[in-house]
């Protein structure tokens, strides 16, 4: 008998950026035609079956490669054909390049844009497409929430949004601004979409709870550093791929159940985590529990 509701996460993951990504071109005006929209979801598919048939996996699947397509269509802006194709194989190529024992280290889509920043000055993101509107934050919010809970990564999430929050509003203070601009920066749709959906990528972050609090903390500290220390764009891009170095770190310190997409193993852990009680305690002090 089919359950009602699919209990893998991406499905709602695709019907979200889907969604956002009609509206976008529909409603907001993206600068991004059906062409590019085309392009981006074809060469990841392709990519995805070429290094699925290179490494000898056992089958294709497509929905990754389609949660990265769309997020490149929402997030990637340029106008050459190549280098847009340049960044949709790169992004697709480093899931089974870039792995540390049979795991991601990079979240694809920020490992391909970040990639592409740092080789041209002809790619770009565009953060501000979204507006900040706080009913569009709202409905982006409330979806994201369903998609975090259902890949059983809300912890890593809520605590970024806290931590992040509470950096804004404490520089807000210090600088005796009025807290009605912290709050304006928190109804950013780019702000959301990468906390509910790039940050929280159940195959990246950090394999326990405790780790995933820690680097969560990180990045925030991480994005506001480059955004308010250093005067650059993309704050929140450029901590998240210099952060996920650490991931093999953090698992180490703070070893933990290592994701997979199983259904049986993603109903457990939507319910309790796994039972993490364990996994706060570092590997170093094993032996003084044991």
């Amino acid at each position: 008998m089919l359950a009602p509701f699919p209990k893998d996460p991406r499905y709602y993951q695709i019907a979200v950026l889907s969604s956002l990504l009609i509206n976008g071109v529909g409603w907001l005006e993206f600068d991004v035609g059906w062409q590019q929209i085309v392009i981006l979801l074809s060469l990841t598919q392709i990519t995805q079956y070429v290094c699925t048939k290179v490494t000898s996996l056992s089958c294709f699947d497509p929905r990754s490669a389609l949660i990265s397509g769309l997020s490149l269509c929402l997030l990637l802006r340029t106008n050459g054909l190549l280098l847009m194709s340049v960044t949709a194989t790169m992004t697709i190529a480093s899931k089974f390049v870039l792995k540390w024992h049979d795991k991601h280290v990079f979240n694809p889509t920020n490992f391909g844009l970040v990639a592409m920043l740092l080789a041209t000055n002809h790619v770009w993101v565009s953060p501000a497409q979204w507006g900040s509107k706080m009913f569009f934050a709202f409905l982006i919010a409330c979806a994201g929430g369903v998609v975090v809970y259902r890949a059983a990564r809300s912890d890593v999430t809520y605590a970024f949004l806290l931590a992040y929050a509470s950096i804004l509003f404490g520089r807000a203070f210090w600088l005796g601004d009025p807290s009605a601009i912290p709050l304006k920066q928190l109804q950013s749709g780019a702000l959301l979409l990468f906390a509910f959906y790039m940050i929280s990528d159940p195959k990246t972050t950090p394999n326990s709870r405790a780790g995933r609090i820690m680097f969560a903390l990180l990045v925030a500290i991480g994005a506001a550093y480059v955004q308010f220390g250093l005067y650059r764009t993309n704050g929140l891009l450029w901590s998240l791929a210099v952060c996920s170095i650490f991931t093999p770190l953090i698992d180490q310190l703070l070893p933990g159940t290592k994701y997979a997409w199983n259904a049986d193993n993603l109903s457990a852990r939507v319910k309790g985590e796994a039972h993490e009680k364990d996994r706060f305690v570092p590997r170093a002090l094993d032996h003084l529990v044991s």
